[in-house]
């Protein structure tokens, strides 16, 4: 695992958002987890983010550091590995003592919800920070959540790392925050935080350095291949990568991203990803033909597109 990055890497490789896997009783899965790791490397994905796919904010604080120990083992050693923090501040405290002794460079901060002011809130991520020296990427999924200026001033103190943007708009939609963050921080340190559909539109239009990505997990070189074409400017090919993906992406918003995703790995062959933590359940057995359809075309694809490279290498 990487122990030191720069605001280059946000832009190097697609941040995959993986499901945690675990075991029937609920414990660590070692090998399925490292499953998913190996697939993404093979895939050319250096960069993973345990969040909220990984339900990472209802990891109990008890096994929080060995299940980050766990994966740590299970990394490349070129692979950047992010854990998740929060979403309340005394969580956070639990969470930087476990981080003070270990080397992750950079953790998400999970988006806190009310009772909390701007002020206080630049109060919680200072007082993280001092305690453990670990940067955080910023989850932004609601508008105002924490000012631009603010941001600012907490890159220029070297607490935030970036900014990883999801506030939903319609098609066409002036988005004045996107902007202001902008302004404030450098795209460079701004990563698109809806998946690869959204992703186009913020590269190629916002200028943002990369994205995070859920359906790269199964499609890992596919995902990268878009990433590459949108830093192009090639918005057609980006728009023919993105087809394999999109079943997949319509079933995770239409029956809930989070556990399609970890149902989808499942039923495509590639991990055992076992029980979902609560408070989220399985898909229904309603979606399941189709979702059973949607994965495993995509892992075809995905298959099917190292075939071809393979092929112009040889």
């Amino acid at each position: 695992m990487r122990h030191s990055v720069t605001p280059d890497d946000l832009a190097a490789s697609v941040m995959a958002v993986p499901p945690l896997a675990l075991m029937d009783d609920g414990q660590f899965s070692d090998a399925e987890n490292g499953a998913v790791l190996n697939h993404l490397r093979e895939g050319g994905v250096t960069t993973v983010l345990y969040g909220g796919n990984a339900m990472a904010q209802h990891w109990p604080v008890a096994v929080y550091g060995d299940w980050l120990d766990r994966l740590e083992v299970l990394a490349s050693d070129d692979t950047w590995l992010l854990p998740s923090v929060g979403p309340d501040a005394g969580k956070m405290m639990d969470q930087a003592a476990v981080l003070k002794t270990r080397r992750y460079p950079v953790a998400l901060l999970v988006p806190m919800g009310a009772p909390l002011t701007h002020e206080g809130m630049g109060a919680a991520l200072r007082r993280f920070h001092a305690e453990c020296g670990v940067q955080l990427l910023v989850y932004i999924k609601t508008d105002g959540y924490i000012p631009a200026a603010l941001l600012d001033d907490l890159l220029a103190e070297g607490i935030v790392f970036g900014v990883k943007y999801a506030v939903p708009r319609q098609p066409g939609e002036d988005d004045f925050y996107l902007r202001d963050i902008v302004a404030a921080v450098g795209a460079k340190r701004v990563i698109s935080g809806f998946g690869e559909p959204p992703a186009i539109d913020h590269m190629l239009n916002q200028g943002l350095a990369g994205f995070t990505a859920g359906c790269v997990c199964i499609a890992p070189r596919l995902s990268m291949s878009l990433l590459e074409a949108l830093k192009r400017g090639d918005r057609a090919e980006a728009t023919r990568l993105l087809s394999p993906m999109q079943p997949l992406e319509d079933l995770r918003s239409a029956h809930g991203e989070i556990r399609v995703l970890h149902d989808a790995l499942a039923l495509s062959g590639l991990a055992r990803t076992g029980p979902i933590l609560p408070p989220m359940s399985h898909v229904d057995s309603a979606c399941r033909e189709a979702l059973i359809r949607a994965a495993g075309d995509l892992l075809a694809a995905e298959m099917d597109d190292r075939a071809v490279m393979a092929e112009a290498k040889a």
